[in-house]
């Protein structure tokens, strides 16, 4: 029996909240159960200087956890001078993640910048944070158009993100923290709205897990990632 009573197939609560943030051309406050993530986009005339002349726009993204987002209250990252290799890593995944579905060329030589705040964190702030996102781009995008900055829809596809593991010798969906922290082993999947494999992050805390074990974390991920998919686009209706 999982913490939350939910079957291992089933997610925890979420919702995507758009417009939150009045200054942005695009946000959302996205929720997985406990796990609150607010995601902005901004729209920067300037792409970055080594795309100068292509043509070709970039959308980017910066990920950051508030001091009492944890149990504990952690140091902003700011007052260390560097984002940590974890920050890194996950902003990366976010901006990989959003430009696997869009179509850079025709966003013009601007950028997109994408901020995702993490308010309150209970597992899986990386997923939820590449799941509202992606609401935020389109909403950007969807402001662009309305000012003729775009002519055509820059996005091809949805994408989402959720995590799988296996705690306790069974595999589950969306892991909460208290899972997360004792689970043998722990997974992202990043996909798009038609079954596309974006990213793939998996590994063995305790005993390796076998290619069967693999197979059906991929099962769930594709279960849960369908779900956001769908509720994307009841969002964006």
């Amino acid at each position: 029996m999982r913490p939350s009573k939910r079957a291992p197939d089933a997610m925890r609560k979420v919702t995507l909240e758009r417009a939150v943030a009045r200054y942005a051309e695009g946000s959302c406050l996205v929720t997985f159960g406990e796990t609150k993530v607010l995601c902005t986009a901004s729209l920067e005339e300037r792409g970055p200087p080594w795309l100068r002349g292509s043509g070709k726009g970039w959308v980017t993204a910066e990920y950051s956890m508030l001091p009492r987002a944890t149990h504990e209250r952690t140091r902003r990252e700011v007052n260390s001078g560097k984002p940590s290799g974890r920050t890194q890593e996950i902003q990366r995944l976010i901006g990989r993640s959003l430009r696997a579905v869009t179509n850079l060329p025709a966003i013009g030589e601007k950028q997109i910048s994408i901020d995702c705040d993490v308010l309150q964190a209970d597992g899986g702030t990386r997923t939820a944070a590449i799941t509202g996102a992606w609401v935020a781009l389109h909403d950007c995008f969807s402001w662009m158009r309305q000012r003729s900055i775009i002519s055509v829809d820059p996005l091809r596809d949805h994408v989402a993100a959720v995590s799988c593991g296996i705690y306790k010798g069974t595999p589950v969906l969306d892991l909460e923290y208290v899972e997360d922290s004792a689970a043998d082993t722990d997974a992202n999947f990043v996909m798009t709205g038609k079954g596309g494999i974006v990213e793939v992050q998996g590994t063995a805390e305790a005993e390796p897990f076998s290619e069967d074990q693999f197979l059906e974390l991929l099962r769930l991920a594709r279960g849960g990632i369908a779900e956001l998919v769908e509720l994307q686009k009841q969002t964006i209706a």
